[in-house]
């Protein structure tokens, strides 16, 4: 029942990262939520297969650090491609 408390680390990591980044209009608004969500739920999940119990601080600083370390690189290359591609797609139909 604690990877609950992971997955909304997660998203609230997500949320904070959406917010904090630039060209927010580029991406949706869900991605890094779920992006950070979904990392969280991943490395608790993969802590607990291994055997790491939730006594000891290694799955709630996994919860953490994660989201951070994956959610940041997502977000600065989906919003990257889609300038880059905006940017092709207007020179090809010849806007602006």
């Amino acid at each position: 029942m604690q990877i609950l408390l992971a997955f909304i680390l997660g998203a609230v990591i997500g949320v904070g990262i959406h917010f904090q980044l630039h060209q927010r209009l580029t991406r949706g608004v869900v991605l890094a939520p779920m992006v950070g969500a979904v990392s969280a739920g991943a490395a608790w999940t993969i802590l607990t297969w291994l055997g790491v119990g939730i006594d000891t601080p290694w799955p709630w600083l996994a919860a953490l650090v994660v989201p951070i370390v994956v959610t940041y690189p997502v977000v600065i290359v989906v919003s990257r491609v889609r300038v880059a591609h905006d940017a092709r797609e207007k020179a090809r139909l010849g806007i602006g």
